[in-house]
């Protein structure tokens, strides 16, 4: 799948109802703990659902799509 922009779209399936951005971005191995989630969001900027987002706490859920390093993500 692809967006309007030509990146790729990963899709990410959500088991629960939600997962947080910190829960997230260790189960991508885009960091290798939790307490990370704070510095790594400070230097890199996060789009959800086209906004920036820099709360490790936000709850991501189905249909939503999260943008990092030019890799985009779809949450089903």
């Amino acid at each position: 799948m692809q967006s309007s922009e030509g990146d790729i779209i990963k899709e990410f399936t959500v088991k629960g109802e939600y997962i947080t951005l910190s829960q997230f971005l260790k189960e991508e191995s885009i960091i290798s703990s939790g307490g990370q989630a704070k510095w790594y969001l400070q230097d890199n900027p996060i789009l959800l659902n086209g906004v920036q987002e820099n709360r490790r706490g936000k709850k991501l859920r189905a249909g939503d799509q999260v943008e990092i390093d030019h890799e985009v993500y779809q949450f089903r």
